[in-house]
């Protein structure tokens, strides 16, 4: 199956609540992923919550290009309780 992400909103901290083509729903906390040239900029709250669903890629991307895949998001997905 190939995901997409239909909705996302922020959550708190690096936590971002997405929703997946498949029915999948829950929380993905990206304080450990932002490691890299491309991500260290998202270490500021300001600057990752100014994250969008792409419209053709159906995945979390930010305005200077980060992004992430959609599998690995989805792989990473907590169910809330």
């Amino acid at each position: 199956m190939i995901y997409k992400i239909i909705d996302a909103r922020y959550v708190r901290n690096y936590i971002i609540h997405v929703k997946f083509n498949d029915g999948l729903e829950g929380d993905v906390d990206l304080k450990n992923e932002l490691y890299g040239e491309v991500f260290t900029p998202l270490k500021d709250l300001d600057q990752f919550k100014k994250f969008k669903v792409h419209s053709e890629f159906h995945t979390l991307v930010w305005e200077n290009d980060a992004d992430f895949a959609p599998e690995f998001l989805h792989s990473i997905v907590q169910i809330p309780a």
